[in-house]
């Protein structure tokens, strides 16, 4: 089958009218990830263990109930102020989730149906289902008194903890509330186009063809699906021609590269410091105008990690060295490189940071529950080492972009501030600084519009002068 004949299909969850696994078994899989949610584990993990039949109706209900997590439990306190076994009140708070009017996939009826059902198959107790079919009926007579005696409460009316709406209304007074819509929308599948295969209008006439409806992105290379594919319909994604990749992060290399690359057919040394899955890695290498442009090092602490940025690099046909270490511990790692590139300093270093992520909320929706109040300055004590350990390693007239995947200006602007103060030599050149995270609506648009949609992210951009 040629390219242009595929169609796309949804990958939502199945109907309950459509064949494969029913509903009742789908909501089993969803209680069961939103327990271990609630346990610590991430949903990308616990995701990765569902049985592959399940995966992607699993996901799509998954991140439905996620997103609406505040007012389900909510509206379970006052359904029953005595909070039931973990397993029953995973499968109610599911249910109920699946209930709101947000989230309108199924008939009411034929869900609390597939509730109970789902109660038997997770062998809760007779008296656990008959609560939850007690709940669940409860909610259908009485939906709007229970969602009206919620309103008030914020972690209800925002599905997000406290702690972080306060830190966002301190951080945002103006735009807190902005940021919260933002969150609870789904955002679309974003792509960045490789233009060493192809030109954006190139590839968005090849989507056309395959009947993926999409239209420009931001900067010169992205494009927004008006619906997510699976990647096997996206033309040539086997042979490179494109990526997965959020707005935001698209505006790295542009930022890092431009200006710094040699015209004189010299090569330029790059550091990509934290560089899993590969993304940002692969887009340096692609901004270059020749393979030997750049010479790129990419740090990982991580293994297995790091594997996926050899299995990206290796789609696209790009090389990098990649190296598995600790930014921070340059000790151990800049002698291996030092033996292989021949340098101590790099031309441009990327810091993509390790973060709270709450600029990527609509995306992660359980990163708000998983995420604690002292998290963030745990973590902004870890992006302020790798700061201080690779400044030094910035060659003079070179560059560090800093960023993160982050809303939180303990973890952006707060962290430039400082490490201004402690290297006073650092010069800042123009950089969007923090993103709000932006949500396009695709039925708002019509084709050949420019899609200005991308997560919460930030970006500062210093300069080392020459001596």
């Amino acid at each position: 089958m040629n390219q242009a004949s595929r169609k796309p299909h949804s990958s939502r969850a199945a109907d309950a009218s459509t064949q494969g696994p029913s509903l009742a078994e789908q909501l089993v899989a969803v209680a069961r990830a939103l327990q271990d949610v609630r346990q610590g584990q991430s949903a990308r993990a616990v995701l990765a263990g569902v049985d592959a039949p399940l995966r992607a109706g699993v996901q799509a209900l998954l991140m439905d109930v996620l997103r609406v997590l505040g007012t389900a439990e909510a509206v379970r306190t006052e359904l029953a102020a005595r909070k039931p076994a973990a397993a029953a009140d995973a499968l109610l708070c599911t249910a109920l989730a699946l209930l709101l009017p947000d989230t309108p996939r199924y008939d009411g009826f034929t869900l609390v149906n597939q509730a109970v059902e789902a109660a038997k198959k997770r062998s809760v107790t007779r008296s656990q289902s008959n609560f939850i079919n007690g709940c669940l009926r409860t909610f259908l007579r009485e939906r709007d008194d229970l969602l009206g005696a919620v309103a008030a409460d914020p972690i209800a009316k925002y599905n997000h903890p406290q702690w972080w709406l306060d830190r966002l209304k301190k951080d945002y007074p103006r735009d807190w509330q902005a940021i919260v819509a933002a969150n609870n929308s789904q955002a679309p599948m974003a792509l960045r186009v490789n233009l060493q295969r192809c030109s954006r209008p190139q590839y968005l006439s090849l989507l056309e063809q395959a009947g993926v409806a999409a239209v420009a992105g931001s900067g010169e290379v992205g494009i927004i699906l008006a619906k997510a594919v699976p990647v096997e319909y996206l033309p040539h994604f086997a042979d490179g021609w494109v990526s997965v990749q959020d707005s935001a992060a698209q505006m790295a290399a542009p930022l890092l590269l431009s200006g710094l690359l040699p015209c004189d057919g010299a090569t330029l040394h790059v550091l990509d410091a934290c560089a899993a899955p590969g993304g940002k890695t692969a887009h340096l290498l692609e901004f270059a105008p020749t393979p030997k442009s750049l010479d790129v090092v990419a740090l990982e602490i991580d293994a297995k990690r790091a594997e996926r940025i050899d299995g990206t690099l290796q789609r696209l046909g790009l090389a990098a060295d990649v190296v598995v270490a600790s930014a921070d511990d340059v000790k151990t790692w800049l002698p291996v490189v030092q033996a292989r590139h021949g340098v101590q300093q790099f031309d441009a270093i990327l810091l993509d940071a390790p973060c709270s992520a709450s600029g990527i909320v609509r995306r992660q929706p359980d990163v708000r529950w998983l995420r604690r109040s002292g998290d963030i300055a745990q973590l902004a004590t870890i992006q302020r080492q790798l700061l201080d350990a690779l400044w030094p390693l910035v060659a003079p007239g070179g560059r560090l972009l800093y960023c993160t995947c982050s809303v939180f200006r303990e973890e952006g602007e707060d962290q430039i501030v400082r490490f201004l103060q402690t290297w006073p030599e650092a010069k800042r050149l123009a950089a969007p600084g923090h993103l709000l995270p932006q949500h396009w609506n695709a039925v708002d648009n019509s084709p050949g519009t420019l899609a200005q949609d991308h997560d919460g992210f930030y970006y500062a951009l210093l300069h080392k002068p020459l001596r």
